[in-house]
This record gives structure tokens, C-alpha cells and sequence, in this order.
């Protein structure tokens, strides 16, 4: 079988990735679990598909990193590739991307998320395990965004998953190695850039985490993933990322910048057949800020589970709403809204517009006459001199007179 009938096999069966390895059957994991499917595919069969996927100019980068990150779309598909060198030879970890456009609605999240993207200012982590939705999610507030408000936002990826369609903010979409050499660069060139919204694909070193947070106290909303399984892990993975003598300060630094805290995982409904995201979410009160100061980040458990009214949730308590929710979005099955009343629908935007618009002329000023009891003083000799073009135009031609 070649690389098109393997995704579209993937997709028919609703996987969520596909695995290929020479000498090995294709692996689908449904529902999270891995199923193999067909008979062993030899190394020649994954090489030549290899080839077929990287350029001829990356080529040789892959054969000296041994790995290449890429996305492709397979018969209307898009799909992630992590093609990989191994002991039997070449192998793919392909992840098959939604088909439908990414939103707090159509991933069955809790409203309360749309909150956090009105800010304008600050640093929002979406932090889970590998393959738990976190990119999903990021699209979908960046989504909301983009049909809410006129913003300039500028994603930074490796690769770029969600492609996006501009209708009220401006989008620009790097893809690292491809459009930029890393995510330090496109970070610092960002800056430069006049962003509303920043989205960093993935915070893998000390240096792009440094360059986020300092992004987030620069005026910008900033938008990052971590991999922890909880929102105090995720702090404590941030803070200890750097060296022990500069911790103090950088949690500090976090402690300012910090607008939420969203850890998820994906969990079969076997009533609905889709996976659902499970959350919890930290919002920085005061109380949490000062844990975040002093590092006593397992304090911070406790605060979310007494912090209802600030709109933190704790997974139990995200479940038990899950539970008792009565409206879901399931692909397929649930009506699209028409493409041409989404602009109508969006609410009006929350900040002034971020590009371009024409102004409107000033009204001229009336002229009033001054009271009648200050007539013949010296507030009725006051000039008023009102610059005209016209009349400076006609001095300057006249030096003479």
C-alpha cells in the first residue's frame, strides 16, 4: 500500500495516528489504543515514501539529523509526519489533524475559555502528555481570536498543523526550519513585528521559554505548550528549566506574566464515540502568585480546589460538568454554520482594531459668542487663530506685502 491509502485507511477508521515501521504491519491507535492493520512493509517501500515527502533540498538534512518534522495534507488530510530513522530503517509517526476548523465549541471545551483570549496581555500554557489535544486546543483559542477581535497574531510552529483562515484579526504563520532557522529567532524578529498575539508551538529549551516570558510582559498575550500532566507541574517545568541561581527571579517573572494554566487529557465517551478533553485550570490569584514567588508549587493544588469562584477547575469538578452536559459537537453529525454568517455572527471586537481603518473627520468646532458681561474686557479680545492651507499658501506667494 502507498502513503495515500495508508492515511486514507487511518482516517476511515477515525485513527488519530498512524505508525510505520519497516518490517512491521501499519499501527492506527483508536480510541488510544494501537491496532495493527495489513502485512509487514518492507524498509524499501518506507524509503521511497520518505523520499516522496521531504524535498530534495531537505533531504540531506535529514540524513544528518537522522529526523525530519513536517505537515502534508493526504486526499483532504492534514497530517503531521515525524519521519525517523531506526534500527530497522526509516519509520513515520503520523498524526491525523481534524478536518473541521478548531474552536472552543467544536472541541467541546468549557465557554469559560473564551475569557482568557479578551486579555490583552499575559501568558496562557496549554500543558498535557503527548497526543492529549494541546495543539488542538491552541488553534482553537487562536480561532477565537480570530472571530471575536482585530488583532495581529503571529504563530511560531514546528510544523504548522491548523492553517488559518483571517477574518477579523491578521494571521501570519511561521514554520520553523522552513520560514524561520528556530523558534529563539522568530521570537526575537517577532518583537519587531507589532503582534497582538504571539503562539509558540511548543517552549523545548531555556532560551525559548526566556524569550516567551519576556514576550508576555512586552504588552502581548502569548500562548505556549509544556508537557506536564498537571498546571503546578507545568509551573514547576518552566521555573526549573533554568539554572538554580536565576530560578528565583524567572519564577518571579512567571508569577507576573501568568494569565491561566490549562492542563488536559482526552478521554472515550463511549455514549457520543469521540474523545472528549478533561481540564483543569489554573487562574493566578493572589494567593497563587505568591506560591509561584516562593516555589512552593505544591501548594497550588489546594488553591485550585477552593478557587471555584476565581474560574479555576479541578479535573474532578471539569468531569462532573462534563457528565452533566447536554449539548456536544460531534464531527459528522453536527450541523456546520454557513460560511458566510460567521463574520456577521462574531460580537463586536473588545479592543480598538489593530490594522488599518479610515477616520472619520473631526466635526469643526462651533464658535460661541462671549457673554454678554465680558464684553469689552480682556476676554473678549482673546484670538483664536485657526491654521488654514489656503490662506498660509497665499502669505508665502506675497513676501512683499
Amino acid at each position: 500500500m502507498d502513503l495515500n491509502a495508508l492515511v486514507s485507511l487511518a482516517a476511515s477508521n477515525g485513527a488519530s495516528d498512524l505508525h510505520l515501521e519497516a518490517g512491521l504491519p501499519a499501527a492506527l491507535r483508536i480510541r488510544g489504543t494501537l491496532r495493527t492493520t495489513g502485512d509487514p512493509i518492507p524498509g524499501s517501500a518506507l524509503l521511497e515514501m520518505a523520499r516522496r515527502v521531504i524535498s530534495e533540498e531537505d533531504w540531506p538534512r535529514f540524513l544528518e539529523q537522522k529526523s525530519y518534522d513536517c505537515s502534508r495534507s493526504f486526499h483532504g488530510v492534514r497530517c503531521r509526519f515525524n519521519i525517523l530513522q531506526t534500527s530497522r530503517g526509516v519509520g513515520f509517526a503520523i498524526r491525523l489533524l481534524a478536518s473541521f476548523t478548531a474552536s472552543i465549541d467544536k472541541l467541546n471545551l468549557h465557554p469559560d475559555l473564551k475569557k482568557l483570549v479578551a486579555a490583552p496581555h499575559g501568558l496562557i500554557l496549554v500543558s498535557g502528555a503527548t497526543g492529549s489535544g494541546k495543539s488542538s486546543t491552541l488553534a482553537a483559542l487562536i480561532e477565537e481570536v480570530n472571530q471575536t477581535d482585530t488583532r495581529h497574531i503571529v504563530t511560531i510552529e514546528s510544523p504548522i498543523e491548523y492553517t488559518f483562515r483571517p477574518r477579523r484579526a491578521y494571521i501570519r504563520q511561521r514554520e520553523v526550519g522552513r520560514d524561520t532557522p528556530s523558534f529563539e529567532q522568530a521570537l526575537i524578529d517577532s518583537l519587531r513585528e507589532d503582534p497582538d498575539v504571539l503562539m509558540v508551538g511548543e517552549m523545548r529549551d531555556p532560551e525559548t521559554m526566556r524569550l516567551t516570558l519576556c514576550a508576555s510582559e512586552t504588552g502581548h498575550l502569548v500562548m505556549a505548550t509544556v508537557h506536564s500532566s498537571t498546571c503546578s507541574e507545568a509551573l514547576q517545568r518552566v521555573v526549573s528549566a533554568f539554572p538554580a541561581e536565576i530560578q528565583s527571579s524567572v519564577a518571579a517573572q512567571l508569577a507576573d506574566c501568568m494569565l491561566a494554566v490549562i492542563s488536559q487529557r482526552l478521554r472515550f465517551r463511549p455514549e457520543l464515540n469521540i474523545r472528549v478533553p478533561e481540564c483543569e485550570i489554573l487562574v493566578p490569584t493572589h494567593a497563587v502568585k505568591n506560591f509561584i514567588r516562593t516555589r512552593d508549587f505544591f501548594k497550588i493544588t489546594s488553591s485550585m480546589e477552593t478557587g471555584a469562584e476565581h474560574g479555576m477547575w479541578t479535573m474532578h469538578r471539569y468531569r462532573t460538568w462534563l457528565d452533566s452536559r447536554k449539548n456536544w459537537y460531534i464531527p459528522g453529525k453536527t450541523a456546520e454554520p454557513a460560511e458566510s454568517e460567521a463574520p456577521e455572527a462574531a460580537p463586536a471586537p473588545a479592543r480598538p482594531p489593530a490594522f488599518p481603518i479610515a477616520l472619520k473627520p473631526s466635526k469643526p468646532e462651533t464658535k460661541h459668542a462671549p457673554p454678554s458681561h465680558l464684553v469689552g474686557t480682556n476676554a473678549s479680545t482673546r484670538i483664536e487663530i485657526e491654521p488654514g492651507e489656503s490662506e498660509f499658501g497665499k502669505i508665502l506667494k506675497r513676501p512683499g506685502e
